[in-house]
Parts: C-alpha cells; structure tokens; sequence
C-alpha cells in the first residue's frame, strides 16, 4: 500500500458520514495528476476496489483493485490533472482535458479539501508521515473525519495504516476516482487540446 495523493474537481458527494461511498459508479478511464506538495491531516489507508457498473464486479474489466486514502482536511500546491479521450470523430483524433490548480507562490491561493478520498492504481513521490500505524486492522481505523465505508468492498479484516500528518512532495498519480465534502480550486484552469498533453 502506497499513501494515494491529490483531488480531482468531484464535490458534495454525501460524506455526512466521513466514509467513502465505495460502490459508486467509475468512468472507464483512469485520470494523472500531478503536485508539488499535499499535505494532509489524518491520514488513512486501505484497499477497496472501484467498478465501472457500480453493481457487478464479477464482469471482466469492469472491477480495479484500488488503494483508498482519505483525508480529514488537506491543502495541495500546483496541482494538474488531466484526461485523454482517444479517437473521437469528425478528424478530432485524440483530446486531452487538463485543469490546474494552485499557486505555490501564494499561500492565499492552494487547493483546499476537506473529507477527502482518492481511489488510485499507481503513486510516485516522496512521502513523510507523522506518529504513523502500519498494519492497523480497517475496521479499527479510527481518525476523526475519516474512516472506511462498511460496504461490500472494503474488508474490515484487511490491512490498512493511518498517520496524523502526511506530506507529499514531487507527486505523480494515477487514479480512478476522487471525492471530497468541500473541494476549493483557486487559479482554476481547464482546457481542451488536440493530442496528448498530459501533467506527465
């Protein structure tokens, strides 16, 4: 299990609870994201998995084994994120989405989250943790803001690990899906290109 980084714009998705809604429905596309810096409060980690349906798992590549961090509150600096969606008609070939976030000049202007989750396949940073417990058992996670959904996709047997603090530095993400109860993007830019244009 690697600590998962940054948000991508999903907001208010119902995290009353402060727990991840597991079962809901991803994009057949897996999304990049880039930061010079996270850092985040009460961290917590564990393996679920995230499906392209939403209700059946069992059908062959609609089921990714992913590795869930949530956040109680955590700020983001020079944050990328971008999509290509390939072959589109009419000569358009392929387009890449990309958005970009937070300016690390200027305190006043970092992506802000709170109740924050990341579904994601592959990290790539450096990485510090403060008063951190690796192989806690999921269904004993216990940081406020933040603890597992109970749901059919989350083992509460399984292996997970939680920290008070964590910083990530030089961050590198592939991941599914993200949600967030606030989710603030100051300096928002997004934009369409033709061909591949990804944050790397």
């Amino acid at each position: 299990m690697v600590p998962s980084v940054i948000a991508t714009a999903a907001v208010g998705v119902g995290l009353a609870q402060g727990a991840l809604a597991a079962s809901f429905s991803v994009s057949g596309q897996e999304f990049k994201v880039t930061a010079a810096e996270l850092k985040g409060e009460n961290f917590v980690q564990y393996g679920s998995i995230a499906t392209e349906d939403g209700a059946d798992p069992t059908k062959e590549g609609k089921a990714h084994a992913v590795a869930v961090s949530g956040f109680s509150h955590a700020t983001i600096t020079k944050m990328c994120q971008s999509v290509v969606t390939p072959n589109l008609p009419f000569g358009l070939g392929s387009v890449t989405l990309r958005l970009t976030a937070g300016d690390p000049k200027d305190t006043d202007k970092k992506v802000d989250a709170t109740g924050l989750y990341l579904d994601v396949s592959e990290l790539k940073g450096d990485a510090e943790f403060g008063n951190i417990d690796i192989g806690v058992r999921t269904g004993d996670l216990k940081n406020p803001g933040v603890q597992p959904n109970a749901g059919k996709y989350v083992n509460p047997n399984g292996f997970s690990q939680r920290a008070e603090t964590a910083k990530l530095t030089g961050v590198q993400q592939k991941a599914w899906a993200t949600t967030a109860g606030t989710f603030k993007l100051p300096g928002l830019h997004l934009s369409l290109s033709k061909g591949v244009n990804e944050c790397y």
